[in-house]
């Protein structure tokens, strides 16, 4: 009798997180582009909805909301764990300024860009979501035979904080995206 009565609470509390649970504004990686010229290996990558409709009212406040890019470039190797070659972290810093009313894109790790204000959120979130011109490596440290590919993680956040209370409470997301593999050497 008493099980039965904590699997009914048990069954309430789960149904109850679930409904109450905040709605999600999918993000998503949508373009990852991987070039390959003689040089190096140049990353392209667009993040959608990197600021959901959750982070808003913050932003209006004040609050800065945080982008972090995680690229990372890896070497698959049959019958082994793939290989990482190296990484690069991108994060980035929407803030508002309530007085001014004018939104400030900064960099603040892994590139050297100026500090991008506009009065416009959609040119704002533009630079925010935007990497463009990465460069991983040297294509003549790779070898020419090998298969490798890019893995990108994104995450979106108020504050800087993602952690799995943010994530449940809606402040923060994340999302993950891997490119089809390549080979530096042309195939004919």
């Amino acid at each position: 009798m008493r099980a039965t009565c904590v699997k009914r609470s048990l069954l309430a509390a789960a149904l109850a997180l679930g409904v109450t649970a905040p709605a999600r504004a999918e993000l998503r990686i949508s373009d990852l582009d991987v070039f390959l010229n003689d040089h190096e290996v140049t990353v392209h990558v667009v993040l959608f909805g990197a600021i959901p409709d959750a982070f808003q009212e913050g932003i209006q406040g004040g609050i800065p909301t945080h982008v972090r890019f995680t690229v990372e470039l890896w070497q698959y190797k049959r019958y082994w764990p793939d290989q990482r070659l190296t990484t690069k972290l991108v994060e980035r810093s929407l803030a508002y300024n309530v007085v001014t009313k004018e939104f400030r894109v900064a960099s603040l790790k892994g590139e050297a860009r100026p500090v991008h204000i506009t009065r416009d959120v959609r040119d704002a979130q533009r630079v925010l979501s935007e990497l463009r011109g990465l460069k991983m490596t040297p294509a003549s440290t790779l070898d020419p035979s090998a298969v490798i590919y890019i893995r990108v993680s994104a995450e979106a956040a108020l504050n800087g904080e993602n952690t799995f209370f943010a994530r449940m409470a809606g402040t923060a997301e994340q999302t993950f995206r891997q490119s089809a593999y390549r080979t530096i050497q042309r195939v004919q």
